[in-house]
């Protein structure tokens, strides 16, 4: 990824010969250019280059995925969809950003009350 877009820490990075089973929690943001099945959880930005492949849920605040997903992305923020993006699962955000010559099959749920743990926040 050439452009991190988010003002927080970069905590993590996964290389792209690196392939990981298992959860993740992540403190910061993570820049993510393996692969890995199972869930993630991104206190910050998830920023997915164009050689990820993730396999599991995605929980952070923004996510910016110019790989493959499959699997449903949970973000309080924004969702972008870079160009050679491939998401196969649902989307929950407040705002989503698709650019050209990406793929996404699947449902979009936008809410200004939706949190990075999924769902949306119960109104108070």
């Amino acid at each position: 990824m050439s452009k991190q877009r988010s003002e927080g820490n970069l905590d993590t990075a996964i290389g792209p010969e690196t392939a990981i089973t298992g959860d993740l929690r992540v403190g910061a943001s993570l820049q993510m250019d393996g692969k890995v099945e199972g869930k993630l959880e991104v206190s910050d930005s998830v920023l997915a280059g164009p050689k990820s492949h993730i396999k599991g849920e995605i929980h952070c605040r923004e996510a910016v995925i110019a790989g493959r997903v499959e699997g449903n992305i949970f973000a309080s923020e924004t969702v972008e969809l870079q160009a050679g993006a491939k998401v196969h699962g649902n989307i929950s955000c407040k705002g989503l950003i698709i650019q050209r010559d990406s793929f996404f099959e699947g449902n979009c749920t936008m809410s200004a009350r939706v949190e990075a743990t999924g769902g949306e926040r119960p109104p108070q």
